[in-house]
């Protein structure tokens, strides 16, 4: 049989499975229905406040984001007696269907964006609608996956009632398996698989009352069992749900509970089924707005046949999230789970994450979660990853188990030749024969429905086939870790190839995630030394800014409308960590205008300069022993440098009235103190860095603070992608408006530039050097009106270095910075947090920021991404693509980098200290305190105390300290308590108390090593 021929069987094939769609849903009568248009959602029992109107097939109900309450009412024909009938409802968007107690049972879909055939709506009647329908459901105009122009959404398509032709419908399942068998490949097998298929139509033709002979056919293919050796695939059922992505959050809620009630009832429907969902953010929701589901939820997971998933409270982006952040998703997420259902969830569920950091598997380890799923790696654009089932190492040397399930999706139709295909592609097969596969609708939610359960049931064992097992991911897990010493292994981070464009897009939710980080902790620093700890409000505040981690938000991956409300959130988050920090000063400090206190949380001391009350002005600052520290005037303030110790407070006086020194600045370009000298041009441009210390010039090439502006387009997926070719076009730089030098004094220097960068946007910095340091602060405000440009800063230097150290989560990690190979190359783009350094062995140099994240790194030059200009991802005629209007992060940007030559490596040198103070400022109280934080580090280097709060669920403060330097560290620690007891990431499991002897201790630290400890008095 030749191609052609071959081909034409394939079509008649096709053709005929799509005439058996919906021929099973036989007589369709109409049914009745009203609606009421609604702005917004409407709970159940105030569906009834509007004004109802009737609506037929054909109808709109609304625009796209409309709301609407439909009433359906009907009858089921007396000679439908004994027959399986069901309702066909396409309401024009998304439903939810209640029950007449206003329990949601099921949800419904007009179709998907992505999926150009997929749509739910078909509901199967219970005995107790058999006579009379009478239904509620609640709809919203858009598709399962978000909005589409032209996609029909508002219209209803089908009103109807009909029976089941049950052998008909079955038929339909049969022949997709059969079809599925025929793709695989050219074997004789699927030569034969397709024979049999045409026979079937065939013998069909055009009479449904010969579906049960058509099924005697297939039987031929479908009856074939698996060969002894075949692999399993343990199939679970899932529904990947975004937080938010091309709708906002509070759709999820909603989108949650037509998710949980579809899988309710397919757990009742059929008995062997399996359904498992991450995100404790998402069970909170259905909690919270739907109780009754919420507990039909608690009895399946008691019964074992729902899996929880997951041990992080929303799928975090695990790129620019802190290290604290991190442990506090998953410090919330199992407590949830936990407390909830008394369930301790051991993974961590990530499918659709941009790239994991090295600093992962250690808080995974300590929080308890052993093992590890993802598949967004199967993503690369340029090097395919070579393991499916391997130990994946972190920084700090813990190991997690971790599974990418071979047909690289989390979306699986559990269709044959897709499963066949995923078998062939596991790279581990020789030592595990079992590999997971996730089915179900996903990204809007949704999860399984009928058609993907009918086809797992029919793949069990079946020739040509992994067998397909429908089970739990925990016990997947803990089967492959049987074959654990029998599998690969993997060091470091998982960079994904793909998505770099996330480290930058949406900056203002980036820098408000930053703030919120680093306020949440000075809040909790401040609070440990009170009683009356907010414990309510910091919970509270803390699952807010989770939540906005998830992996659509903070990369900046979703629609306007999401960020309009995350920015207006944070704001408000932001003014709570001010309120608070305010209050914590009440009490803790006198009110007492000759004296200020200053809170330095930080586990270094803060040499920067400190800007004090406006009444302190023109006068004298003293330290505790009433020596006079160094000052000056800027704008009727006074600016005061002192030595601030770590973890402390510390009380300055108000002396005499301070003699003049704001002296009349020489308008040159030029930063000067006793250890450097920075000289620029008129474009704002760093043209020399000489180190009067290491008598070294520390910039190369053509100067330091290059801005520039770059052609961004990206071939698809413009919020999320920059491509490696941006390199290739000429940029367009910074050119000088004006300049001057604005101040000169002992305390600071601040040189001033207008810049004009692209085509219509306006920078203003103010470039500072204090007279204690080498750093270079520019302070920016940006103006930014572009289309599809980025802006770049870059500063060249004299150092030689293979390596660059990039400030991760709790730790830091070493990339190339050459291309020797596909791997080097594809990290074109790279994320790091506070800064990025070059060293040699006696000396190098830093770039700080406080707020990006995105980086650059080849040869000698320091290159970091400051603002990006692409579409926000809509979803027009079923692409990705541009909508007009929507160009991103326009407007007002307010952020700072720092360049910093160093002497020593990274790890003898002060860059974690001055990227720290960078990002965290000082706290000014007015009046004075004898207050002190119940615990600080008194002795020792590269320990960092990062927290100290209390503890969830004991009266007493956790604290938690982090070995920064990559070494063999001790430090210690003074506390005021009686003992330590060192506990995990969850504060569930504690070991031994250790006793402190005269209120101190002396603790050891491996490299990277995150330490927590109960403080008990």
């Amino acid at each position: 049989m030749n191609e052609k021929m071959i081909q034409r069987m394939r079509n008649r094939t096709k053709q005929f499975l799509a005439k058996l769609e919906n021929l099973f849903f036989r007589d369709p009568q109409p049914l009745q229905a009203e609606f009421c248009r609604y702005p917004g959602a409407v709970p159940f029992e105030d569906r009834k406040k509007g004004r109802f109107q009737p609506i037929h097939t054909g109808e709109q109900f609304g625009e796209k984001w409309d709301n609407a309450w439909f009433h359906i009412t009907g009858s089921v024909p007396e000679e439908w007696k004994g027959r399986k009938t069901a309702l066909r409802l396409n309401l024009g968007g998304e439903t939810l269907v209640f029950d007449e107690k206003g329990v949601p049972f099921l949800g419904l879909t007009s179709s998907s964006v992505f999926f150009k055939k997929y749509c739910k709506e078909y509901l199967f009647l219970d005995e107790q609608y058999q006579e009379k329908i009478d239904l509620w459901c609640e709809t919203i105009a858009m598709t399962l996956v978000g909005q589409a122009s032209g996609s029909g959404t508002g219209i209803c398509s089908h009103l109807e009632v009909g029976w089941i032709d049950e052998e008909l419908l079955k038929l339909k399942y049969d022949f997709q398996i059969a079809v599925g068998i025929s793709e695989i490949d050219n074997s004789a097998r699927s030569l034969r698989a397709l024979h049999v298929l045409d026979e079937a139509v065939s013998l069909f033709g055009c009479d449904p009352s010969n579906a049960p002979a058509a099924r005697s056919v297939l039987r031929k293919v479908l009856s074939l069992s698996a060969d002894s050796g075949e692999w399993t695939t343990t199939a679970v059922g899932h529904a990947h749900l975004d937080i938010a992505w091309l709708w906002p959050v509070h759709e999820s809620i909603r989108k949650a509970a037509r998710t949980y009630a579809s899988q309710l009832y397919n757990l009742e429907k059929y008995p062997d089924y399996i359904f498992g969902g991450s995100q404790p953010q998402l069970y909170a929701f259905v909690k919270e707005y739907s109780p009754e589901l919420f507990e039909k939820i608690r009895a399946r997971v008691k019964e074992g046949r729902w899996e929880l998933q997951g041990g992080m409270w929303v799928e975090a982006d695990c790129n620019l999230i802190s290290g604290e952040s991190m442990v506090r998703q998953f410090l919330h997420g199992k407590n949830f789970f936990m407390d909830e259902f008394d369930f301790d969830v051991k993974n961590l569920w990530l499918p659709d994450v941009f790239g994991y950091s090295a600093t992962l598997p250690q808080i995974m380890k300590k929080s308890g979660c052993d093992y590890f799923l993802t598949q967004k790696i199967s993503w690369n654009q340029i090097n395919t990853f070579p393991y499916h089932a391997f130990l994946w190492r972190g920084i700090d040397g813990s190991t997690v188990l971790t599974h990418f399930p071979p047909q690289n999706t989390y979306n699986s139709s559990l269709w044959p030749s897709d499963l066949a295909i995923a078998r062939n592609r596991f790279s581990e097969s020789a030592s595990a024969a079992e590999f997971m596969t996730l089915f179900g609708m996903g990204d809007g939610g949704g999860g399984p429905k009928e058609d993907h359960l009918e086809r797992g049931m029919r793949c069990r064992d079946l020739a040509g086939v992994p067998k397909v097992k429908f089970g739990r991911a925990d016990e997947f897990f803990q089967r492959l870790q049987e074959k654990s010493s029998l599998l690969p292994s993997w060091s470091g981070e998982l960079y994904l190839e793909m998505h770099r464009g996330t480290y930058t897009s949406q900056s203002r939710t980036k820098r408000n995630n930053r703030l919120c980080e680093q306020m949440m902790a000075q809040v909790e620093f401040l609070w440990s030394c009170l009683e009356d700890y907010p414990s309510g409000k910091l919970d509270r505040m803390w699952k807010s800014i989770l939540c906005k981690q998830f992996h659509d938000i903070l990369p900046g991956s979703s629609i306007m409308k999401v960020y309009e409300i995350t920015e207006r959130e944070h704001r408000e988050l932001l003014a709570e960590c001010e309120n608070l920090i305010e209050e914590a000063g009440r009490h803790l400090c006198s009110h007492d205008h000759e004296y200020v206190t200053i809170f330095n949380s930080l586990s270094y001391p803060c040499c920067s300069p400190v800007e004090l009350p406006e009444e302190w002005a023109g006068h004298q600052v003293l330290d505790p022993s009433g020596k006079v520290l160094c000052s000056q005037m800027e704008d009727g303030k006074a600016v005061v440098l002192g030595n601030f110790p770590p973890q402390s407070f510390t009380v300055l006086r108000k002396g005499g009235k301070s003699e003049e020194n704001a002296a009349v600045p020489e308008n040159v370009p030029v930063l000067e103190n006793d250890f450097i000298r920075y000289e620029f041009n008129e474009d704002g441009v760093l043209l020399s860095a000489y180190d009067k210390v290491m008598k070294s010039e520390m910039i190369a090439g053509s100067g330091g603070n290059r801005l520039n502006c770059y052609v961004d387009t990206a071939l698809a997926f413009e919020a999320w992608d920059i491509e490696n070719y941006y390199r290739d076009t000429q940029p367009s730089p910074a050119k000088g408006i004006s300049f001057r030098k604005a101040v000169s004094g002992p305390v600071r220097q601040i040189l001033e530039f207008k810049l004009k960068v692209g085509k219509n946007s306006v920078l203003q910095q103010k470039i500072i050097l204090a007279s204690n340091s080498r750093r270079l602060d520019f302070v920016t405000e940006a103006d930014w009106h572009e289309d599809h440009q980025m802006l770049r800063v870059s500063f060249p230097v004299t150092v030689s270095a293979d390596e660059a150290s990039c400030d991760i989560q709790y730790g830091f990690i070493r990339r190339p910075t050459h291309t020797n190979t596909s791997w080097d190359a594809a990290r074109f783009e790279v994320c790091a947090h506070r800064y990025v350094d070059l060293s040699e062995a006696d000396r190098g140099a830093a770039l700080l920021n406080d707020c990006k994240y995105g980086y650059h790194l080849e040869r000698d030059v320091l290159d970091m991404a400051l603002l990006r200009s692409p579409y926000a991802p809509q979803l027009p005629d079923g692409g990705i693509d541009k909508d007009p209007g929507e160009l991103i992060d326009q407007g007002k940007h307010f952020f700072t980098y720092s360049f910093l030559p160093h002497e020593g490596s990274l790890a003898d040198s002060c860059v974690m200290a001055e990227a720290a103070s960078l990002n965290r400022k000082v706290i000014v109280f007015p009046g004075k305190t004898g207050a002190k934080l119940p615990a600080r580090i008194c002795a020792g280097k590269n320990v960092s105390l990062e927290v100290i709060k209390k503890a969830e669920k004991e009266n007493c403060l956790i604290i938690r300290l982090v070995e920064t330097a990559g070494r063999r560290s001790s430090a210690v620690l003074e506390a005021d308590a009686v003992s330590l007891t060192e506990t995990d990431l969850t504060e569930w499991n504690d070991r031994d108390s250790l006793p402190l002897s005269n209120g101190k201790i002396l603790l050891g630290f491996r490299p990277f090593e995150i330490r927590t400890f109960k403080l008990k008095k």
